[in-house]
């Protein structure tokens, strides 16, 4: 028998587009007994009109099935609140009431309004599990999201490509969503047909995303990050400014870097306490050498000097300019094995 559909449901999520994804997926997964849902949107930096609570409550025309959302609907009065609860206790089968709680997140919990959560419709839809709650993308999930995106839109990237463009990109669903059909265009316009495929008649090959082809991104520094980490590992100083000199948006560089210095140092750690570390076979040799020279103590002084480099930058004791100008000179002469400057 087939699981019926929830009488009402609160989506607590600070991102719109995941917001969006969730409820798109709820219709599709319950469909009306006929027809398609008729969709209503309202808006809580507004009280509901009288056409609200008419779909709310009463039957509409033809049977017709409704799905009503209410956007940001944390913003609505104690009042009205109170009006909507009495509403919920008598549910029309017609209807499917949405409450998108578009609220921040504090301490892995949302923030929602005492007036809302004390309301009898919203414990209920509680223990009867009708609350999806989503914390939106942080640093640790956004790498997840990229993966599954990409996947569903059949993208591939380089495993370079995918670490930049992860951490340069904004915490943010529909950023991500932008750039990554942005992306499924470059390498689209990108795809080169093969003999093969003119004697068959397929569709051109389709070309891996690169670093090259993240770069195209408003959010990505035009600097090449992955040749600024390799001059640094190299010791090879001249060359590292010469690429930061590329950048014209240092803040956005600075905090990209320390993203991927970050990761390197954990992969280096790794390598140097003897754990299974993937590396790509052309750098595996010298990852292992670099780990040995460095030590516990050249790893453990590499990692203050990126930690401290963006809490001069916050803490405003250094402009992001000076702060990347630091780092890179300190990891350079670290990873060359030369004395502190």
């Amino acid at each position: 028998m087939p699981q019926s559909k929830p009488g009402f449901t609160f989506l607590v999520c600070p991102d719109s587009q995941l917001l969006r994804t969730y409820l798109r997926e709820q219709l599709a997964a319950f469909p009306p007994a006929s027809g398609q849902w008729e969709r209503h949107v309202y808006w809580g930096d507004e009280e509901p009109p009288p056409r609200f609570w008419e779909q709310l409550a009463l039957p509409g025309l033809f049977g017709t099935a409704r799905a009503l959302v209410v956007r940001q609907a944390q913003l609505w009065p104690a009042a009205v609140w109170k009006n909507v609860s009495q509403a919920l206790g008598r549910p029309s089968t017609q209807c499917w009431p949405f409450f998108c709680l578009e609220v921040n997140w504090e301490k892995g919990q949302p923030k929602i309004p005492a007036h809302i959560a004390k309301l009898r419709c919203m414990g209920f839809a509680d223990r009867q599990g009708w609350i999806w709650r989503h914390e939106g993308l942080t640093e640790r999930g956004i790498k997840r999201h990229v993966q599954q995106r990409a996947a569903a839109l059949q993208l591939s990237f380089e495993p370079d490509a995918l670490e930049q463009f992860c951490a340069a990109v904004p915490p943010d669903a529909l950023a991500i969503e932008n750039e990554l059909q942005k992306l499924t265009l470059l390498r689209n316009a990108g795809g080169v047909r093969s003999p093969e495929d003119t004697a068959t008649g397929n569709a051109p090959a389709l070309k891996t995303i690169t670093t090259a082809m993240t770069s195209t991104g408003s959010w990505s520094p035009e600097c090449n990050i992955f040749a600024c980490i390799r001059h640094m590992e190299a010791g090879n100083l001249a060359a590292v400014w010469k690429e930061l000199a590329r950048s014209r948006d240092n803040d956005s560089l600075l905090f990209s870097l320390l993203a991927l210095l970050a990761r390197e140092m954990r992969l280096l750690w790794q390598t140097w306490a003897g754990e299974k570390v993937r590396l790509h076979p052309s750098e595996a040799g010298f990852k292992r050498q670099l780990a040995l020279r460095l030590g516990p103590r050249g790893l453990a002084e590499s990692m203050a000097a990126i930690m401290d480099a963006e809490w001069q930058v916050k803490s405003g004791r250094r402009t992001p300019e000076q702060s990347l100008e630091f780092l890179a000179a300190r990891l350079t002469c670290l990873f060359a094995g030369q004395p502190r400057a």
